[in-house]
């Protein structure tokens, strides 16, 4: 059995998962771009965490970070930012995200930041 390298992908895997439910646990599923966003961007974190996992390299840590960023900037550009469940779900979980893989990316030297920017 293979051993899972960091403990932020799972994580993140997982944040995916919550995303793609996100419309109908939470509520905005009559709002097709919310909808459509989340679940196409839960299904690509899912895909790149899992990758991660699997053979874990830089490109997959920058994927997850840059799709946590479309989260956060989501709720503007597609027009949703007036459902108030919507438009904290993408800022907290597009953050939470971020943040888990530039933490992988600054802890492990194996996939880390380009030395111009390490801290």
């Amino acid at each position: 059995m293979r051993h899972i390298k960091h403990w932020q992908d799972a994580a993140n895997a997982v944040l995916g998962v919550a995303l793609i439910l996100s419309p109908w646990v939470v509520g905005f599923d009559e709002k097709t771009a919310a909808t459509t966003n989340a679940v196409v961007v839960g299904l690509a974190l899912v895909a790149a965490a899992f990758g991660a996992m699997l053979a874990p390299q830089a490109w997959e840590e920058w994927t997850e970070a840059l799709l946590g960023l479309w989260m956060m900037m989501s709720p503007w550009v597609l027009d949703y930012n007036q459902l108030t469940n919507a438009l904290l779900l993408a800022v907290a979980g597009g953050l939470a995200v971020v943040v888990l893989a530039v933490w992988t990316l600054v802890t492990d030297n194996d996939v880390s930041l380009p030395k111009s920017m390490q801290p």
